[in-house]
């Protein structure tokens, strides 16, 4: 946990938002996978978010679908992800790295294995997409014990209740979206009511919740600065990033420039704040 607030003082410092890219592990297979994440770091990622393949990603759109489909026909399984974490931890020993799971991969892991694992390889946070959070207790008392940050969506219509049990729970970032459904490029992601999302993040902060990062349909440079001037102190892009692996499977090199340069544009955005209170 300790990484995501090291990470965000040191952003919050330079008036500055982090990016967050997204992937499934072992897409398109596990060889080019490792130098997505090499690339994804080096060319300016504040943190990585990503998925162990599943083959009932409820949370997410066609686009990370796919992802998932190519990287289970690829053979990659729950302990090569496992593996190519424990590379990316070895070059990248400051980088705080969140993974998304599904209740059903962690209880056919051993739930308490799981963290352990998480732990032994130097993962700072996990987010269970399908577990609600009045049922996450479990979780979360073996997730803090292992050291690990239990991550929660705060959806667009939160309870009070809801936000103050997010915040209570939760450690790390809180991952906020603004718009109901699965993940997936929306080009209409700025057009939000900015005073709904606006009260949202005054409550988030209000409860002390851990620092707000959206996401769900971010996938341009005006797109990040919209949400960070809104006061978040982060964004978090998925199916953009993976549309350019789907859009260039066959040609590796193209497909690493490609990602490089999107994490260049997106990064930079997060450094052309012009308000908010990131």
């Amino acid at each position: 946990m300790a990484r995501y607030q090291q990470l965000f003082t040191q952003l919050s410092a330079k008036k500055e938002g982090a990016f967050i890219p997204f992937v499934v592990l072992g897409d398109p297979n596990r060889a080019l996978s490792a130098k997505i994440l090499s690339t994804l770091v080096a060319s300016g990622a504040d943190a990585l978010e990503v998925s162990i393949p599943f083959s009932d990603p409820l949370a997410d759109g066609p686009e990370i679908q796919g992802a998932v489909l190519r990287a289970l026909e690829n053979g990659a399984t729950i302990e090569s992800a496992f593996s190519l974490l424990s590379e990316v931890r070895e070059a990248s020993p400051q980088l705080p790295i969140g993974l998304l799971m599904y209740t059903n991969l962690i209880y056919a892991y051993g739930v308490e294995a799981f963290y352990r694992r998480c732990k032994e390889i130097g993962i700072d946070s996990v987010l269970v997409a399908d577990l609600p959070l009045r049922e996450s207790a479990p979780f979360n008392v073996i997730a803090k014990a292992q050291g690990i940050a239990p991550i929660f969506i705060c959806p667009p219509d939160a309870t009070d209740e809801a936000i103050a049990g997010i915040a209570e729970e939760g450690r790390g970032y809180t991952y906020l979206v603004s718009r109901a459904g699965v993940t997936g490029i929306d080009q209409a992601s700025t057009s939000v009511d900015s005073d709904d999302l606006q009260h949202n993040i005054a409550r988030l902060k209000a409860a002390k919740a851990a620092p707000i990062v959206q996401g769900f349909g971010i996938s341009t440079p005006a797109q990040a600065r919209y949400y960070l001037e809104q006061g978040v102190a982060g964004v978090i892009s998925g199916s953009a990033v993976t549309q350019i692996i789907r859009e260039n499977l066959d040609n590796e090199t193209l497909m690493l420039e490609k990602l490089a340069d999107f994490i260049r544009q997106m990064k930079q955005a997060t450094k052309e704040i012009s308000s908010g209170d990131s």
